[in-house]
């Protein structure tokens, strides 16, 4: 199993994900401005900054070459993570619905949070709780997940809101009290209707050692790894 892991200029948590992928299986960066994935089974679009966040937050980033790659390998079915601007950047690509916006509180925020498991059966949720203790929660439960942006509010219209709650493509939300930044529905983290692309603004690779407190993000990277290889869907 390899993971390749984007990085564009103005990333700042491409390492931290590579580690974290690395933990469950291989993992490689890819450069912004090359189109090979380099054999990458699941691609992981990464925290930070894109190109500075000029013009609008993963705007830019949208349009580069490896994008395109990242685009027609989501299109066959491979895996895509996005996480913080790695979902923004998604959003900008429409390969996941709705948008993000500024926080309600107009500040860059920075706080542990818990978010409810909203479908612990998709490839990005399938070990979390229920796989050789990687989560110390239970499956459908809660995961504790530190979040820091200052562009995460999750908005999508109130048909394509409702589409997403029909379809079941919110993966995970805000547990009651934690949604700082306005997100509609309490809207943590949402896949696309085939399931093989996830966004979510929380960074589960900041949640993978005992040393932060919580090991509940690297449940979210073991759930690639087995949806790659074949265990659970």
């Amino acid at each position: 199993m390899k993971f390749g892991v984007v990085r564009f200029p103005g990333s700042c948590d491409e390492v931290d994900a590579l580690r974290a992928a690395r933990r469950v299986g291989d993992a490689e960066l890819l450069w912004h401005g090359e189109r090979d994935l380099k054999g990458a089974d699941a691609i992981i679009v990464p925290g930070g900054f894109s190109y500075g966040d000029y013009l609008r937050a993963g705007a830019i980033a949208r349009f580069s070459p490896v994008m395109e790659s990242v685009i027609a390998f989501a299109r066959d079915g491979g895996l895509v993570l996005g996480i913080c601007n790695g979902f923004q950047v998604l959003c900008e690509a429409k390969l996941l619905p709705g948008a993000l916006l500024p926080n309600a509180n107009l500040r860059f925020t920075f706080r542990q949070v818990d978010l409810d498991v909203v479908r612990g059966d998709t490839a990005f949720t399938c070990a979390c709780g229920s796989d050789g203790g990687l989560s110390a929660h239970p499956p459908h439960s809660i995961l504790s997940i530190p979040a820091k942006h200052s562009w995460g509010r999750y908005y999508a219209d109130e048909q394509q809101l409702a589409a997403l709650e029909q379809n079941g493509q919110v993966v995970l939300r805000y547990a009651l009290g934690e949604n700082f930044n306005g997100s509609l529905n309490d809207i943590a983290g949402v896949r696309n209707e085939r399931g093989n692309v996830f966004g979510l603004m929380p960074h589960p690779e900041h949640a993978v050692d005992e040393l932060t407190g919580s090991t509940d993000g690297l449940c979210i990277f073991a759930s690639m790894r087995l949806a790659v290889e074949g265990a659970r869907v």
